[in-house]
């Protein structure tokens, strides 16, 4: 995964760029590296790794960089690929010229993560996506597949 994180190109993909795909071609092209992932998942080390219609994956391998003082991985990094893996999944339900942004999220932390947690999984899904509005839920998984955090998210489709 490091070396996957290492290969990747970031930087922003143009407003008039995203117009001229469909939202799924957006999302699988920061999947398939064909785009640039944003900057902060540069900062904080992750990856677009799953993208198909309505679903998308985001996976990161903890660093001892992302402890608070309590000595686990700030909720803050785990509220960060939750708002991502759910935001993406509305996003690749879109047509061209559509996009989304997050209106409101609620997480829930279940588990510490530590960098002995290994590889994490965020999973979003979408649960409805109306005209104006897209409500996605996501999982954050271990590599043994324990629960580690969930939230849900309303996205402004406009």
């Amino acid at each position: 995964m490091p070396d996957r994180i290492a290969s990747k190109n970031y930087g922003t993909v143009t407003a008039d760029r995203r117009q001229e795909m469909t939202g799924l071609e957006f999302v699988q092209g920061l999947a398939d590296g064909t785009l640039p992932l944003n900057m902060i998942a540069q900062t904080l080390g992750y990856d677009v790794t799953e993208a198909v219609s309505g679903r998308v994956v985001v996976t990161a391998v903890p660093t001892a960089a992302l402890l608070n003082p309590a000595g686990t991985v700030h909720g803050g990094f785990t509220a960060t690929l939750l708002d991502s893996c759910m935001g993406l999944a509305v996003q690749s339900t879109l047509e061209k010229g559509v996009s989304q942004t997050t209106l409101e999220f609620k997480i829930s932390l279940v588990r510490p993560i530590t960098p002995e947690t290994g590889l994490i999984k965020a999973e979003g899904v979408v649960l409805n996506r109306g005209r104006r509005i897209g409500t996605a839920e996501g999982r954050v998984t271990d590599d043994k597949g324990r629960l580690l955090a969930h939230g849900t998210t309303t996205c402004l489709i406009f």
